[in-house]
């Protein structure tokens, strides 16, 4: 007999072949019908594979919306597989993982790609596969097995995939009534688990095999899923209104950059969209400056031969820009380049340069910590296909800095910078965030020893700040640390509940000791420091993407890159007009005029979609009486002020958070 643990701490003794739908029955009639897989000893699980020994079980329901969820969007990969190969007899499959807000599949399809005109018959046919209840049936297979069976079907890719898969290791198939998959699992009981209303596919888009270019183009099928319509419902109403807010839309309607093929995954700034770079980043450095932060200035392109002693050469060299150290040919005939040249990289990152700014001169105990901050221009080699407006560009700006410290300086630092970036991610309008420790990944430098140590102190670091807590989130990821170094990444949730990770803080012995860093201790002996790499907003592209889309364009004012515009009613006001702009100007006011010859509601629409804060209206009365009459932003009346305190009432609101007097 088999010992079954349960989460109420109770045991049941069960017979070799039972199974945790068993378990569940056996409980009741109610928590059979809600279960819908099962974690034992940890490992999620079909409810229809028997227990191998004594284990520790755990029913997944749909209130476990979290498993339930992957669970539904794994199912729905595989319904949606079956259905594209009952309609499109021919087409071959790839993969099709769940994704966190749906799934979506890569197939080879025989005659043409698909498009979106095909979603709706292949919706259908999922809805019919989903009302036959086919169970969900697990299988194992030998390697051989499976190659010879996608050879059989003409199914190329699986085939070859399969047959680059280990001897010896457990493979394991999923069916549906006939069709079939290559899958490690768990799903469902059955396809009558999915709820046939809690889908949608949205999109089609071509996708390489294995990701690489030089292989075969597939047509790649996305869905969302969810456990029940409503959820559904209100994802696409998320949907809905992230494509209002879409940044790149907001843009053009706004003027503030623009991306073109010339200059791949690169942003041209306008002027007006440089605006808000600017006073964000001088926010920043005020705050920095207080904080006791040191700016410094490092160079783009460093010779290969430091990023190979950084080991960014071994580890990361896929994503450089790899540059000749020569003078190019100036002939017309033969090779620009000799091919033969010393090897240089544009730097994918700031912070070996940091370094090696620590490293001149000699550091005493005393002199740490050092905060050494950047705005550094960084290059990384991002596959065309992954770009993506100001979200994901090829260069950008970090808002970077490291510490330099000593072991028992981490944890204040830590939490001085987490105190910080609570003030900066609240000033920018974001009143929540969590925290995740990033923990080590497979392919890493270090002992784990040092590893051990290092995640021990990130912990120690934020508990010592109170944020370790549900409150904010706080969740530990296994694996997804830095190749030198666990990370504290810090995730914002914007106005319309998505999530986005920006901030981060790194515990690093790695560097320092691989660039021979080095201070003076207090027993006269060099020690290496300690370095924290860190930054708050992550690139200043991606962040005022963020900003956009949070703000949807309503920036408050002080970031605006209009704060205001005077308008006129007749032309008979236009001479105070610019009265009213030269005052707003002397008082720091980011102010245009409109004088064209339009009437005021066409005016009053246009600089609404342009998301100016504030509308001045003058017209003769108000010329003759020096007042204004200025509308806000999203509200349909208007406040008549005298000219003086329209300019105070804009003055206090145009101050930038760090620079207002307290409250009270």
């Amino acid at each position: 007999m088999f010992r079954i643990s349960l989460p109420d701490g109770s045991v049941r003794e069960v017979a070799p072949g039972t199974t945790p739908a068993d378990v569940a029955a056996a409980i009741g009639p109610g928590l059979a019908k809600a279960a819908l897989a099962a974690r034992v000893d940890g490992e999620m699980r079909d409810l229809s594979r028997p227990f191998t020994g004594d284990a520790q079980l755990a029913l997944v329901t749909a209130r476990d919306e979290k498993d339930a969820l992957e669970l539904v969007r794994h199912d729905l990969a595989h319904v949606m597989a079956e259905a594209v190969q009952t309609l499109f007899p021919g087409t071959e499959i790839t993969f099709g993982p769940a994704t966190e807000d749906g799934f979506y599949y890569d197939f080879a399809p025989k005659d043409r790609p698909f498009t979106e005109e095909d979603l709706p018959a292949i919706e259908e046919e999922m809805r019919a596969i989903i009302a036959r209840n086919e169970p969900f049936v697990r299988e194992v297979w030998t390697r051989q097995r499976l190659i010879d069976r996608w050879t059989q079907q003409g199914e190329s890719f699986k085939a070859e995939w399969a047959a680059e898969l280990p001897e010896g290791e457990e493979l394991t198939i999923y069916r549906q009534g006939e069709w079939l998959d290559m899958c490690r699992g768990p799903h469902m009981a059955s396809t009558g688990k999915l709820d046939p209303q809690a889908f949608k596919l949205t999109r089609v888009s071509g996708a390489y095999w294995r990701g690489d270019q030089s292989k075969a183009m597939l047509s790649r099928i996305y869905g969302t899923g969810w456990l029940n319509k409503k959820q559904l419902d209100a994802h696409l109403m998320r949907l809905e209104e992230a494509a209002k807010r879409d940044h790149r839309k907001l843009a053009v309607e706004m003027d503030l950059f623009h991306l073109q093929s010339e200059a791949q995954g690169s942003v041209f700034w306008h002027p007006k969209g440089y605006m808000i770079w600017r006073q964000l980043e001088a926010y920043l450095r005020r705050r920095l400056d207080a904080g006791g932060y040191r700016e410094v200035k490092t160079p783009q392109l460093m010779d290969a031969r430091q990023w190979e002693q950084s080991g960014h050469w071994g580890k990361y060299r896929e994503n450089m820009f790899v540059v000749p150290d020569e003078i190019p040919s100036g002939e017309d005939e033969g090779p620009v380049l000799s091919g033969k040249a010393d090897l240089m990289a544009l730097k994918p990152m700031n912070c070996p340069a940091h370094v090696l700014i620590f490293r001149q001169g000699i550091k005493s105990y005393r002199d740490l910590p050092i905060r050494m901050s950047e705005y550094g221009c960084c290059h990384r080699n991002e596959p065309h296909g992954a770009l993506h407006g100001l979200m994901r560009v090829r260069q950008f700006t970090q808002d970077d800095a490291h510490i330099f410290c000593r072991e028992d300086q981490i944890v204040e630092e830590v939490g001085l910078f987490c105190d910080l970036l609570d003030v900066v991610y609240r000033d920018l309008g974001f009143e929540k965030y969590s925290i995740k420790l990033a923990l080590r990944p497979d392919k890493r430098f270090g002992t784990d020893a040092m590893w051990d140590w290092a995640e021990q102190s990130m912990r120690d670091a934020v508990a010592a700040t109170g944020r370790a807590t549900e409150a904010y989130g706080w969740e530990e990821l296994p694996g997804e640390g830095a190749f030198y170094a666990p990370k504290l990444e810090f995730h914002l949730t914007d106005a319309i509940g998505r999530t986005w990770q920006v901030g981060t803080i790194q515990t690093d012995t790695v560097l320092p000791e691989r660039l021979d860093a080095s201070y003076v201790g207090e027993d006269g002996a060099r020690h290496r420091p300690i370095m924290l790499h860190r930054a708050i907003l992550g690139s200043f592209e991606r962040f005022i993407g963020i900003l956009i889309e949070h703000h949807a364009g309503r920036f408050p004012m002080w970031l605006a890159p209009v704060q205001a515009v005077v308008a006129t009613i007749v032309s008979d006001a236009d001479d105070y007009a610019h009265e009213v702009v030269a005052k707003l100007k002397a008082a720091g006011i980011r102010v245009e005029s409109d004088l064209r010859n339009e009437k005021i509601n066409y005016k009053v629409r246009e600089h609404s979609l342009a998301k100016v804060p504030y509308l001045l209206v003058v017209g003769k009365r108000e010329a003759d009486e020096s007042t204004v009459a200025i509308r806000t932003l999203g509200s349909q009346g208007q406040q008549m002020l005298s000219l003086d305190d329209a300019i105070a009432m804009l003055t206090r609101e145009a101050l930038a958070p760090d620079l207002r007097a307290p409250a009270g």
